[in-house]
């Protein structure tokens, strides 16, 4: 499996200063939900400190964990994909830091500098196709409620 990509470190170093120049330094007590699935998605993380489990709601009284976010991971990509709705649910594992990111102003910065739109973009999918494979990888070890031959 390929290592995951931190986006901030992935950014070159003029990239990046751009990109915190809108940051905004936040935090979420332990047991609070982030986001839920199906609500708009105006805003995203990176991750400083502390860890967030990304859930899907499997029914009415059960959420399943896909996955555990930490340090430098980035927290939601729905923001820059229409309709702009989270995925999934998020919530904090336990304290979280994070730097928090105005989709919009984002949005607006990639269009003015077409070029940290690109590698913003690039970062972006790279963190999926990674989560994609880890997520593919973890279901791959889990037991099969059956088994069936294949002829």
């Amino acid at each position: 499996m390929t290592k995951a990509i931190k986006l901030l470190t992935a950014l070159p170093p003029p990239q990046r200063e751009r990109m915190m120049a809108l940051a905004r330094e936040v935090s979420f007590p332990e047991d609070t939900r982030i986001f839920e699935s199906g609500t708009t998605a105006d805003r995203f993380w990176v991750i400083r400190s502390g860890a967030v489990s990304l859930d899907q709601r499997v029914n009415q009284l059960q959420r399943v964990t896909v996955a555990t976010l930490g340090a430098g991971d980035l927290l939601g990509w729905s923001w820059l994909f229409p309709p702009h709705k989270w995925d999934f649910g998020a919530e904090a594992f336990s304290r979280v830091r994070a730097y928090e990111f105005d989709a919009a102003a984002v949005l607006r910065l990639c269009e003015e500098d077409p070029a940290l739109g690109l590698t913003l973009v690039r970062c972006v999918a790279e963190i999926l196709a990674h989560r994609l494979e880890a997520t593919r990888v973890r279901l791959m070890e889990q037991p099969a409620p059956h088994t069936r031959k294949v002829l």
